[in-house]
């Protein structure tokens, strides 16, 4: 397991035990009560409006930023890593470690 799936495991798992306080629940969320919503009879021509229709586009919103999260957690998971750079940091450490016994310096 990678560190950067190592951490969104953590994130993901700490977001989803915490619940929305009540003021985000029922004020900043939009919600629309049947009693806001102006009705007008459907004979007379003039079109009803649902609560479902009236908060459609906060949830494309929702949905938008929802898909963009899941693309970018997708694109830290599946980052490629780098195997011949690893191997020449390790040569490269193995040298400044051999460097640096020749000049009497301890490393454990």
């Amino acid at each position: 397991m990678t560190r950067a799936t190592q951490t969104l495991s953590v994130a993901f798992l700490a977001t989803s035990l915490i619940p929305l306080p009540t003021i985000v629940q029922t004020e900043i969320v939009p919600v629309v009560r049947i009693h806001q919503i102006p009705t007008k009879i459907a004979s007379s021509g003039s079109s009803s409006h649902s609560p479902t229709l009236l908060q459609l586009p906060f949830w494309f919103l929702v949905a938008f930023g929802a898909y963009i999260l899941a693309r970018l957690g997708w694109g830290i998971l599946t980052f490629n890593d780098c195997p011949e750079a690893h191997k020449e940091l390790v040569a490269e450490i193995e040298l400044a470690r051999a460097d640096l016994r020749k000049l009497g310096v301890s490393i454990d």
